[in-house]
């Protein structure tokens, strides 16, 4: 059994089991394979946000969080190219680093020979400029909306005037030319969007902010009228 299917596999049986753990030698007996070379695995399925973790004790050992977990999915190296394609155009977005993750996560799901055609047909696929360009967004903005953490910007508005204010974070706005924050501003007393390249510094404070419903008709930003993302 080569590397990528073991991973896989041993996903699978944590999964089947959880929330009990299986022990290193257990994994390593069942693989025919070393407990340091069961380590490196688990380490490298971590890296890439398999939720896993060790129970200390006799009876401890690794678990999975099933839950946060998905049942096998097959996709075909057109399909992984597709995504590859599609992330291109999240540089500068709150997405970029975590897409960059969950395309990580695909290929290590792939068959090995799947995944190697699909490393080829990308090879084949050309692309002009640079996204190396485009300044990454800060991480507290990209995990703003889901931590619902109160954030404290310090926020450089068109006519080059700089504040500091604290902000409730309530979504997204993105468009071809700029993304924005949606939020609701404690300064001015009311929803806001910030562009993302007009925030000069970002600190996340402890303060939970409260839930608030926004829709696409209560937001005005430039660029024109909004519509709802589906994942349909």
């Amino acid at each position: 059994m080569n590397r990528t299917d073991r991973m896989y596999a041993m996903v699978e049986e944590l999964r089947a089991v959880a929330p009990r753990p299986r022990s290193a030698a257990w994994l390593a007996d069942r693989f025919e394979v070393s407990k340091r070379t069961i380590e490196r695995d688990i380490d490298a399925l971590q890296q890439t946000g398999v939720p896993i973790w060790a129970e200390p004790g006799r009876t401890g050992g690794y678990c999975v969080d099933r839950a946060r977990t998905l049942p096998p999915v097959n996709f075909s190296p057109d399909e992984a190219v597709a995504v590859a394609v599609a992330l291109q155009s999240t540089a500068g977005t709150p997405f970029h680093s975590v897409g960059r993750t969950a395309l990580r996560k695909l290929l290590a799901a792939m068959r090995e020979e799947d995944a190697a055609v699909a490393q080829d047909l990308a090879s084949r696929v050309h692309l002009l400029g640079d996204d190396d360009d485009v300044p990454p967004v800060p991480a507290a903005l990209s995990g703003a909306v889901s931590s619902r953490r109160v954030l404290r910007l310090r926020y450089t508005d068109r006519e080059g005037r700089s504040t500091v204010r604290d902000v409730e974070p309530v979504g997204y706005v993105g468009s071809t030319t700029a993304w924005y924050l949606l939020g609701w501003c404690r300064l001015r007393g009311g929803l806001r969007a910030f562009r993302l390249d007009r925030i000069d510094l970002v600190t996340t404070t402890s303060e939970t902010a409260p839930r608030r419903i926004v829709r696409p008709e209560d937001v005005q930003v430039p660029e024109g009228d909004l519509r709802s993302l589906t994942l349909l």
